[in-house]
């Protein structure tokens, strides 16, 4: 009995020690996705995101090469104060720094018996003085890269301080007409609603007419079709893209939503098909008798019965295809490219040719997951009865 309980204990523990590393396997990168997003650029480019978590840069250094003269907070000597901006301006770089503390002072060693910091813990000590001074001090956590990457800002401080100072980088105007600067997130932002919306009712909606007649209209070779339906899964996209774009070329498609939206609306129904029809084929034969018996239609027991039992089956299928479609690159690329960016395609675009901007990838990639994260949330109580969909009969 001792044996069989240690193992029980054993077994749970394994199970929830996983469990917590799935979760945070899943929950430590989306932590460093939204710590960096809201830290300024200076610091993104300089630390890393777990970095919060300590001391400011190069207060250590400080410490270790100064604190014992200047003071804990760099104020012990009147002349020399380290929190006046005047003195700290006149080194804004390491090697300034570095030639003052190397030069002597009444004869005697400027940093006495305390070693001469290197070149890269003089730099951070640097930083750190800026910080105390005001000559350069950065807030710890802003919301500046959301606002850049929203706005498509391009230049060398931030969106907001540009408008204050009146230098308007890259035509923008300081307004909310920038909200729908073809450079920002938001523009793509709501070309991705345009696409994911009617692409995800469409499938949905047609296939719940067409599970409904597998599952409960007899009508010939219907089981061979739904067959053929369920093989057209294994049809991967991808070999599709070319003869569909020229077909779209011949009928004016190309670059326009409609023509996203047909893709996505054939590519996903025969999965939503393959739920829809086991969910609808799960549900008690003798209510439907009941209803034809008392003389409903096929449509009265679609609209009233069919539809309000399959929530469960719609909500997953919304969930499977807002994700699906939100997320995709390939096809908006095809069939749109540059002309209407969608969210995918724009965040590419956040970094230049030359590497400069990429601190906004990180904003604008927990931009592009927010929505898909709360439409999960709302729908998530029937994501798993969807899943489950005519897995049990009787």
């Amino acid at each position: 009995m001792k044996k069989r309980g240690l193992d029980r204990i054993l077994g749970r523990s394994l199970v929830h020690a996983t469990l917590v590393g799935l979760a945070l396997l899943w929950l430590v990168p989306t932590l460093g996705l939204l710590i960096t997003s809201i830290r300024p650029f200076q610091d993104v480019n300089t630390s890393g995101w777990w970095t919060i978590f300590s001391s400011s840069t190069g207060a250590a250094e400080f410490q270790q090469s100064c604190a014992s003269c200047h003071g804990a907070n760099g104020e012990a000597i009147p002349q020399a104060d380290l929190t006046n901006p005047e003195l700290i301006s006149q080194y804004p770089r390491s090697l300034q720094l570095l030639a003052a503390l190397r030069r002597e002072i009444d004869g005697q060693p400027h940093m006495q018996d305390v070693p001469v910091p290197e070149a890269q813990e003089a730099a951070n000590i640097a930083v750190y003085l800026k910080r105390i001074s005001g000559v350069e001090a950065p807030p710890r956590f802003t919301l500046s890269n959301y606002v850049d990457a929203i706005m498509g800002y391009r230049g060398t401080t931030t969106y907001l301080e540009d408008c204050v100072s009146g230098t308007q980088s890259l035509d923008l105007k300081c307004n909310l007409g920038d909200l729908l600067n073809p450079r920002g997130m938001g523009r793509a932002f709501l070309n991705s609603l345009f696409v994911t919306i009617p692409a995800t009712i469409l499938p949905i909606l047609f296939a719940a007419f067409a599970a409904y007649a597998f599952a409960w209209l007899d009508f010939r070779g219907r089981h061979w079709l739904f067959a053929v339906l369920v093989g057209l899964q294994v049809v991967p996209l991808q070999m599709t893209l070319v003869p569909i774009s020229r077909l779209y070329a011949d009928l004016g498609l190309n670059g326009t939503f409609l023509g996203v939206w047909l893709f996505h609306t054939g590519f996903g129904m025969p999965y939503a098909i393959y739920l829809m029809r086991n969910f609808l084929g799960s549900l008690p034969r003798d209510l439907f008798e009941s209803a034809y018996l008392d003389g409903a239609s096929h449509w009265t027991a679609f609209t009233r019965l069919a539809l309000p039992l399959s929530v469960p089956a719609i909500a997953s299928l919304g969930i499977f295809q807002f994700l699906w479609v939100w997320n995709d690159l390939l096809v908006a690329l095809v069939f749109l490219g540059g002309t209407r960016p969608v969210i995918t395609y724009q965040i590419s675009n956040m970094v230049t040719s030359l590497g400069a901007g990429w601190h906004l990838l990180t904003a604008a990639a927990f931009l592009s997951f927010l929505l898909p994260m709360l439409v999960f949330f709302a729908l998530q109580r029937y994501f798993v009865r969807g899943m489950l969909a005519g897995a049990v009969k009787g």
